[in-house]
């Protein structure tokens, strides 16, 4: 294990979820299937027009595009529900990073965490990490293509209790997508800081490229289970949290 100091001007850590503070295969073998089989139940219920009406806007695009998507019917007259799940389907087939999409499986999930039926999972290098870090007077915040719904609900419900307390802020693909630099400057001014101040951890190179860019520090984290990443990536490696010390 190699250590990765802070540098002096680092007072945030800007974190990504999936394969970073929580294992892919819980994303995509807990959450994802569990959004899918509930799909039709919300949609049943009183799904957000915000949401209705990003999603129509999105597959018009797709269409536009060529890509064949299944078309949403009568959303200016009587709106196909089976057309929206369809489509619903189509985008988390693609793995699409769809800000409608993420609100809804936010507010699925909701739902399977006030029911008890989901408990979420970090690793164990978290807890102790996010207490270490607070008591060093860094903020740690949150960057994930989830939705800030989910983001929420996703550390106020693991296995290792609220780790809410822990966070300072959270930030979605409202923000900006996670592979344009400019996300990384608006989430600093967001913050009220320099770019030189945040350390963004992530297990994909193409976001701490884009970080990097914006003048963030950047950590890639190898987890077990994920992807593999470009062998020549200039960015610092680390395999815990427990290596991410004051």
């Amino acid at each position: 294990m190699t250590p990765q100091p802070f540098t002096k001007t680092i007072t945030t850590l800007l974190l990504d979820i999936e394969g970073t503070t929580t294992p892919i295969d819980f994303v995509y073998n807990v959450l994802f299937p569990y959004a899918r089989a509930h799909l039709k139940d919300y949609l049943a219920g009183e799904p957000l027009l915000g949401e209705i009406a990003g999603l129509v806007e999105e597959n018009i695009a797709d269409a536009r595009r060529g890509l064949n998507p299944p078309l949403i019917k009568g959303f200016t007259e009587s709106l196909s529900l089976d057309s929206v799940e369809a489509y619903l389907l189509w985008l988390m087939d693609q793995d699409r990073k769809s800000t409608s999409l993420k609100s809804i499986q936010g507010r699925i999930w909701d739902e399977g965490y006030r029911r008890g039926e989901l408990r979420s999972q970090v690793f164990d290098d978290v807890p102790p990490a996010f207490k270490r870090w607070r008591d060093d007077a860094k903020d740690i915040c949150i960057y994930s293509s989830g939705s800030v719904l989910a983001q929420k609900l996703l550390f106020a419900n693991t296995d290792a209790g609220d780790l809410t307390p822990f966070i300072r802020g959270y930030f979605d693909t409202n923000i900006g997508e996670k592979k344009d630099s400019e996300s990384y400057r608006r989430i600093a001014r967001e913050l009220k800081l320099e770019s030189s101040a945040v350390l963004f951890v992530s297990d994909v190179t193409a976001e701490l490229d884009a970080a990097a860019s914006a003048e963030c520090s950047t950590l890639l984290c190898i987890r077990p289970g994920n992807h593999p990443q470009d062998p020549e990536s200039s960015h610092k490696t680390v395999t815990s949290f427990d290596e991410i010390v004051p």
